[in-house]
């Protein structure tokens, strides 16, 4: 155990899974409420709060710090609120005025004050998770990585609110109107929501800063929602996906060289792409593949109806060719040929000869297809 600790490209890639783990739980839920961007403003909203609470106490760690930083990100949705009520602006203005003000604001307070402080605009964006094993902690005679033990405990936290309040947070999620008629205060959960995303981005702040922390709550939770519409399993696969993007950021940030936290970054964005891309149902191929099978069942189904409309002409055996489709249809020779073998794979045509013929069930569809569109008798 020991020797797991003591290893470097462990620690990092440790704490950048929990960090993930611990942000996509409050997440999740800000992304079903459509409040995502609360998110990004409280995680750069806590910056006023935290400088504030140095200039202070003088404090820059610790529990006078998380009360700053939460009290900040409050302050903003606060304003945010406000501003939107107001009538002036739309709520997601309102989330953009808001928090590059309170953001602007602390990191002028940093210059100002805190020269001297281990705190400068760098750190704020994007931490540093590759010097998270300088300073340690003994527990059991193990030397453990400060950020390590705070972001376990937060993740405890998180995991236990929302063990607790599942049921409130997902009625207040999909429907805050029953969960207001309920009795369950859909507001409150959202504003205790947000104070645990504010702690959350304080624990994580000095590893990872601002950038990784919203890249962690926000996008892997997106990932999650493209393959699944089971809450319990969104959940699940989000954590599994920001696990998964803190282990390849790492990698692929120790392969060339660059930025750890900009690299874990990075790989929630390749994994949301690759599930917008291939999600079973909701991804584009899949989208695809659905749009070519509903318009080769549109085009089979105009077949089946020219047929029938043409049953009783004089012109029929005409109609029935396989060249009247490009002749009288406008279709080319490579769509017709398609919707030929689409209806006989269907069973709705049959050829006899150079003929299309309608089989029982294709004159059951031709005349249900032709239904809506047929004139009063």
């Amino acid at each position: 155990m020991s020797a797991f600790f003591a290893s470097i490209p462990a620690m990092i890639v440790l704490t950048g899974a929990l960090v993930g783990l611990a942000a996509v739980l409050p997440g999740t839920f800000l992304v079903l409420r459509g409040s995502a961007m609360l998110a990004d403003a409280v995680s750069h909203a806590i910056v006023l709060g935290i400088i504030v609470a140095w200039l202070a106490t003088g404090a820059t760690a610790g529990p006078v710090q998380v009360a700053g930083a939460a009290a900040a990100g409050l302050v903003c949705v606060w304003l945010a609120e406000s501003l939107a009520a107001s009538g002036l602006v739309k709520a997601d203005a309102a989330i953009g005025l808001a928090f590059p003000a309170m953001f602007a604001a602390g990191v002028l307070l940093i210059n100002l004050n805190a020269r001297n402080l281990h705190l400068d605009a760098d750190a704020v964006l994007l931490g540093q998770i590759g010097l998270v094993w300088i300073e340690t902690v003994e527990v059991a005679g193990v030397a453990v990585p400060r950020a390590v033990m705070t972001l376990a405990a937060v993740l405890a936290l998180n995991a236990t609110f929302v063990a607790v309040f599942w049921k409130e947070l997902k009625l207040a999620a999909f429907d805050p109107g029953l969960a207001a008629a309920l009795g369950f205060r859909p507001r409150l959960i959202g504003h205790a929501l947000l104070a645990l995303t504010a702690v959350t981005a304080v624990a994580a702040f000095e590893a990872v800063g601002a950038v990784l922390f919203v890249a962690f709550a926000v996008v892997p939770p997106a990932t999650a929602l493209l393959l699944s519409d089971r809450l319990g399993t969104v959940v699940a696969l989000a954590a599994a996906a920001a696990a998964a993007a803190a282990g390849a950021g790492y990698a692929a940030a120790a392969a060339w060289d660059v930025s750890i936290a900009g690299s874990m970054a990075c790989a929630t964005g390749i994994l949301l792409a690759a599930a917008a891309l291939f999600a079973p149902g909701r991804g584009a191929l899949a989208g695809r593949r659905s749009a070519r099978a509903a318009r080769a069942d549109t085009d089979a189904r105009a077949l089946a109806a020219h047929l029938l409309t043409h049953a009783g002409d004089a012109g029929a055996e005409e109609e029935a060719e396989a060249r009247a489709l490009s002749d009288h249809l406008m279709w080319d020779a490579a769509r017709a040929r398609r919707v030929i073998l689409a209806g006989l794979d269907r069973g709705l045509i049959r050829r006899e000869g150079a003929l299309l013929r309608l089989t029982d069930k294709g004159r059951a569809v031709a005349a249900e297809t032709r239904a809506p569109h047929a004139g009063p008798p």
